[in-house]
């Protein structure tokens, strides 16, 4: 059996696991949760994420090797940058039109405000934008900050092309590294569906279904969205003519992976291996748009965010003037480009969007248990969005060859 059926087999095991211990046996669940569920979990993601940068950087420099010029670095991020600002605009409106439409905050009672909630500091796009250079390299490969890592990988692939043969040694061993790695990855992939297994066993019973009933428009709204927004890209793909099934049958390994962790850095490797053999995608542009989309694409975020406040704001009777709505919107769009890539961080972020559109910060606390259970498919709309993107540049970059071979 696949390990991409293993793993599908595992997240509905996984579910009914957590169901059954809700209702059979609720007092285990701590014991369970704490001594076994968490802690397999856990250690599969602190795997997955011991591939995760080692990967990205190795990838990206010999992407950026096979890449012709520096020209064509700055044309394929140009281009990329370009689409995921259009892309990430749609999923802010579309997270803001269903908040609008389904209004999840009309009529939610019984919660109770944690005061305990904390405020993080809002950061500057200035500020944002600086923190992308790292002061040293190697630390910002051992704090796996994937923005500045890729940061240092582009500069370092950039060089290698301008040195040129005597650096044949250096990409020799970035060569070891990665196929290194990839081998470890595929070691890894074998305890996936105990992870996944793991991971969402421990959502379901210690989240309870209870909480999810008293939230059921705000989940839906939520799922709703993702699901738009999926279908929005599979017909993305449609018009390029790049084989939407085939995509969605290439990519379920990592798109599996997305759900089952709710890690978007979790599923970059698979998400590499996908593109390249099972999908068909150019090495150069795989390796090199995937890790990007990575560090930057959260249109599950952009969705998150955006309905999430409405949903605050309703709450608390807050009218929607303008000036709100478009505080929101920015400050969302913003907030999805410098979410990490790992679970609960949305719930972090959501704290810097509603500071900076004036709204209670406290309203968090109430979303903060569904969170988990949302994640997955928010993370799932992350990969997908990321591995479109990098279909789009490469439908675009084919084009222009082709307009000047004409």
């Amino acid at each position: 059996m696949k390990i991409s059926t293993l793993i599908l087999v595992a997240l509905i095991l996984g579910i009914a696991f957590g169901i059954l211990l809700i209702y059979g046996f609720p007092n285990s669940i701590p014991f369970l949760d704490y001594y076994l569920l968490s802690p397999l979990g856990e250690a599969f993601l602190r795997l997955i994420q011991f591939v995760v940068v080692p990967i990205v950087f190795s990838s990206l420099i010999l992407g950026l090797t096979r890449i012709q010029n520096a020209t064509q670095v700055g044309r394929y991020t140009l281009k990329l940058i370009s689409s995921y600002a259009v892309t990430s605009a749609i999923a802010v409106g579309l997270g803001i039109f269903l908040a609008i439409v389904l209004q999840p905050g009309i009529g939610v009672t019984g919660f109770q405000i944690s005061e305990a909630t904390q405020v993080v500091q809002k950061q500057s796009l200035i500020d944002w934008l600086v923190s992308l250079i790292p002061v040293n390299p190697l630390e910002a490969l051992s704090t796996g900050n994937l923005l500045q890592t890729i940061f240092s990988a582009a500069l370092i692939g950039v060089a290698i092309q301008l040195v040129g043969d005597k650096a044949t040694n250096f990409v020799g061993l970035i060569e070891s590294v990665y196929f290194i790695f990839e081998k470890i990855l595929a070691l890894i992939l074998y305890t996936a569906p105990i992870g996944v297994f793991a991971l969402i066993s421990s959502a379901i019973a210690t989240q309870g279904l209870e909480l999810i009933l008293k939230l059921f428009i705000y989940v839906l709204g939520l799922c709703l969205g993702s699901t738009i927004m999926i279908g929005f890209y599979a017909l993305i793909l449609f018009i390029l003519k790049a084989k939407p099934v085939h995509f969605f049958q290439s990519f379920f390994p990592s798109l599996s992976l997305a759900f089952g962790t709710a890690s978007s850095n979790a599923a970059l490797p698979i998400a590499l291996q996908n593109a390249q053999e099972n999908y068909g995608m150019r090495e150069d542009i795989a390796s090199f748009a995937i890790p990007l989309g990575t560090a930057l694409k959260r249109d599950g975020s952009a969705i998150l965010q955006g309905f999430n406040a409405l949903f605050i704001a309703q709450l608390y009777q807050i009218p929607l003037t303008p000036s709100l709505m478009l505080a929101i919107a920015l400050s969302t769009f913003l907030v999805s480009f410098s979410t990490a890539g790992v679970p609960g961080a949305g719930i972090i972020m959501m704290t810097t969007v509603l500071s900076a559109a004036g709204l209670p910060v406290e309203g968090v606390a109430l979303v903060a248990g569904v969170d988990r259970l949302t994640d997955g498919l928010k993370t799932v709309l992350n990969v997908v969005s990321n591995t479109v993107n990098a279909v789009i540049l490469s439908h675009w970059e084919s084009t222009s060859l082709e307009q000047a071979v004409e």
